[in-house]
């Protein structure tokens, strides 16, 4: 009754198939939080159009034996999370295509008839199941010229949901609905489907969202203890995993003993590509490698992740995307592991992807197979070299996020500023204190942290104060020194009552001997090191202060007896080389390797996808002198607070550069420290080589040092702008403004910053000075003998875990973005 209204002329500007398509922009415009929510991104008709045609081209290949491919009377299809119907319409239109070739355009009618019984459709939203119904009606009549005779076999049901649960309570008056659940169920129970194709919903962190395949059959792709990767496997916990796993089992797996091909079909479906790679995601591969025959990826991003958007296929998707067809026509456990080919699309704008994805074929050229090995990454063989580096995890028993705060103003590059702030907040009168505190917020009401939360248990190391912050009035706990980015070393209250998430874990492992490196996780690097280095707790965004991480301690433990690296991995290199290996002979070892800019450079192309990987020399003589490149690396970045030996150049104390070149404060350029004074301005003149503060300046500063980034980030300016005069920062979005608590900072710059700003400068100096070396000793690594990761899972190296008693364990919510936490 709407639409017979509208005036479709008007609306279309000559687009005959624009009201097709309405549901997705509308969708967009009316609710964009409700697309977000269920991972709602519709797949353009150029991705269907080629992943129908290919999956008709593997139907017609020697194993499957179906000449007529999707038109076959023997194949059904299924479209799990259809949507509004745009793969079931790409299906019949190709098979309307096929048929009106072979056998002429007057056998199109019957032979849509008969499709419609074997297109089969779920969908858990009613609006785009109305529209899907709405598309797939007009283009049978579009095709045959009369309504079809045939109904629908499209489903309002949770595909996820149990199969064999149908009295879940449903009012009466959605009885149609309550059939709808039984008739998709006894399809999902009883009917065999050869294939399942589609654009399954993206949602991350989705545990308790996938019903019956969450609860029954995930556990077939969790990696089993032994192989050291438990940390990543909660990243199988998203809808579209689920929808792989529901696939895969209805496909290969379900037993339907009534039909002659039991077990063999194909499952293609365009996603996000996390589990191409991700360690977390081996069992999975393992799966697809031992179930299927054949395996065809297609790297939709080449450009890795956050690409520019209109490169994009999905323009609202920022992480990379591929399609991925599995095709099984042997019944059983296979002889040999999956054909696993490969292949990318263009870079450049998402028109080159399309125009590039209509001309690829199974048969035809550009497809790079992929390592045999069963877990490995579905990559092509040319990163073969990439892909058989053991991962930065593999080296670790444990790694998590690092803390939290979820309140800006409890850190500060000053300890008289945090002093300053806490003396205001619990003088406040009690009806200021929620909002100078800034109380973590919920979806409703209050969070975990706000000022009348008792917070029993202390961080280590710090006294225990069973009362709420809403009732302090005396001076609170001494701020300490905190890992806030690379090389800016701030200060923090460490009162676990004001930070959302501590990660308890690292404040019980920190010791004037604890080393962290801190790399980003679910995305790649852009320059610079590939990791960074502190002595101190670490902030979550301590790598680039965005995009989060993961946090690798040196040790397990305050007393830094219990090493946090595989203890069967150092005994598998002391055997190798012939002599003792420590746990911080291999920590400094990975610094030396990847802490510099030409790691980056070097294995660009293979950090498309995110994780860092380690080439581990097999040569004694290049892991020794790598060992000692490494331990001068982390002495630099911690400041010279870890890995001092006065003997090997590593001084106590900040590093310095050698007379001459080191930077100084002349009696000409010092910086102003009256309040009229305070810089706001950070600049570099190049010609003399000072850095500009304000109106005063340090010399000498090579460019290099002035330029050094961290992923994109120009440490110095970065440093300054937590220093400044000015430090307000934009609100991005409906973010709320940071606590008024935030303006307490220095008046007048203090002789302290100057102190870090020469350390820092003396700091970048050293690691750029020490770049050369490295990348001279990671070409060197990459010509010599290597230990692949096969090597070290055949020999055990990588299969430890801790005692139960000492193993670190992280919180629950580890790694969980605090999507209302200030300045993130």
């Amino acid at each position: 009754r709407v639409l017979e209204v509208v005036d479709w002329p008007k609306i279309s500007k000559g687009q005959p198939d624009a009201w097709l398509y309405f549901y997705e922009d509308f969708l967009a415009v009316y609710d964009n939080e409700l697309r977000k929510l269920t991972g709602s991104y519709y797949t353009p008709p150029e991705v269907v159009s080629s992943m129908v045609g290919l999956v008709h081209e593997a139907l017609q290949r020697p194993g499957f034996g179906q000449p007529q491919g999707l038109a076959s009377a023997s194949v059904t299809v299924a479209d799990p999370a259809t949507g509004t119907g745009t793969f079931v319409l790409g299906v019949l239109r190709h098979i309307a295509a096929v048929v009106a070739a072979d056998e002429g355009p007057g056998a199109v009618k019957a032979a849509v008839e008969a499709s419609l019984q074997r297109l089969l459709a779920f969908e858990i939203q009613l609006g785009p199941y109305a529209v899907a119904q709405l598309r797939i009606l007009a283009e049978a009549v579009a095709l045959t010229g009369q309504p079809p005779k045939t109904a629908l076999r499209m489903f309002v049901t949770d595909t996820l949901g149990n199969p064999d649960d149908d009295e879940g309570w449903i009012p009466g008056l959605l009885a149609p609905i309550a059939k709808q659940r039984k008739d998709a169920n006894r399809i999902k129970r009883d009917e065999p489907i050869t294939v399942v194709i589609g654009n399954p919903p993206y949602k991350e962190k989705a545990k308790g969202r996938g019903s019956w395949v969450e609860s029954a059959l995930l556990a077939d792709w969790m990696p089993p203890a032994a192989w050291g990767v438990g940390a990543h496997a909660k990243h199988l916990r998203n809808l579209y995993i689920y929808f792989w796993r529901w696939a895969t089992w209805k496909v290969f797996d379900q037993p339907c003993t009534q039909h002659p091909a039991e077990g063999t079909g194909i499952v293609c479906f365009i996603t996000v590509a996390g589990f191409l790679s991700g360690p977390g995601f081996q069992a999975m591969r393992d799966y697809l490698r031992r179930r299927c025959d054949e395996i065809w990826v297609i790297d939709g991003s080449p450009e890795g992740h956050q690409p520019e958007v209109a490169s994009r296929i999905f323009q609202a998707v920022q992480q990379p995307v591929c399609i991925v067809l599995a095709s099984r026509w042997r019944v059983g456990e296979q002889a040999a592991a999956a054909v696993v080919r490969w292949r990318a699309l263009p870079t450049g704008p998402r028109s080159a992807k399309f125009d590039a994805l209509a001309k690829v074929t199974l048969a035809g050229a550009g497809w790079a197979t992929c390592p045999t090995d069963s877990r490995a990454p579905f990559l092509p063989a040319g990163s073969a070299a990439w892909a058989s580096q053991p991962a930065l995890d593999d080296f670790f028993l444990y790694n998590g996020s690092g803390v939290m705060p979820g309140r800006t103003w409890v850190i500060a590059p000053d300890a008289v500023s945090l002093q300053r702030r806490w003396a205001k907040l619990v003088a406040a009168p009690s009806a200021d204190k929620e909002r100078l505190f800034h109380p973590h917020l919920a979806k409703v009401g209050l969070g975990d942290r706000h000022v009348q939360r008792v917070v029993a248990a202390p961080l280590a190391g710090f006294a225990a104060n069973p009362k709420p912050v809403a009732t302090e009035s005396g001076a609170g706990l001494a701020p300490v020194r905190y890992g806030f980015r690379s090389f800016d070393r701030q200060w923090i209250i460490p009162d676990v009552r004001l930070i959302n998430r501590p990660n308890p874990t690292f404040w019980a492992q920190q010791s004037d001997q604890q080393i962290y490196l801190t790399a980003l996780a679910r995305s790649s690097p852009t320059g610079g090191p590939a990791l960074t280095v502190t002595g101190l707790v670490p902030d979550l965004d301590h790598y680039k202060g965005s995009f989060g991480g993961r946090v690798f301690p040196l040790w397990a433990d305050a007393a830094a007896t219990q090493p946090n690296i595989r203890p069967a991995l150092l005994s598998h290199l002391a055997v190798t080389y012939g002599r003792p290996v420590s746990a911080e002979d291999l920590f400094a070892y990975l610094v030396a390797l990847t802490a510099h800019p030409a790691y980056i450079d070097h294995f660009r192309n293979d950090l498309t996808s995110p994780g860092l990987r380690i080439p581990l020399s097999a040569d004694p003589a290049t892991f020794a002198h790598a060992a000692e490149i490494g331990r001068r690396v982390i002495w630099l970045h911690t400041f010279g607070e870890r890995l001092a030996d006065a003997q090997a150049g590593r001084p106590a104390g900040p590093p310095r550069l050698p007379p001459g070149r080191r930077p100084q404060i002349s009696a000409a350029g010092a910086i102003p420290m009256h309040a009229a004074g305070m810089p706001d301005q950070i600049g570099y003149d190049a010609h003399q080589q000072r850095l500009m503060v304000g109106s005063g300046w340090i010399a000498p500063v090579p460019p290099a040092v002035w330029h050094y980034a961290v992923s994109g980030k120009q440490v110095l300016t970065q440093w300054f702008s937590y220093r400044r005069k000015t430090r307000d920062r934009p609100l991005i979005g409906d973010r709320r403004p940071p606590s008024p608590l935030c303006d307490i900072q220095p008046d007048a710059w203090p002789a302290d910053y100057s102190t870090e700003l020469l350390n820092l400068l003396n700091v970048l100096g050293g690691v750029v000075d020490l770049a050369p070396a490295q990348a001279t000793l990671l070409r060197r690594v990459c010509a010599g003998p290597l230990l692949t990761v096969q090597v070290l899972r055949a020999a055990g190296a990588l299969a430890d875990a801790l005692p139960t008693k000492a193993k670190p364990k992280p919180r629950p919510d580890a790694g969980q973005p605090d999507f209302f936490a200030e300045g993130r």
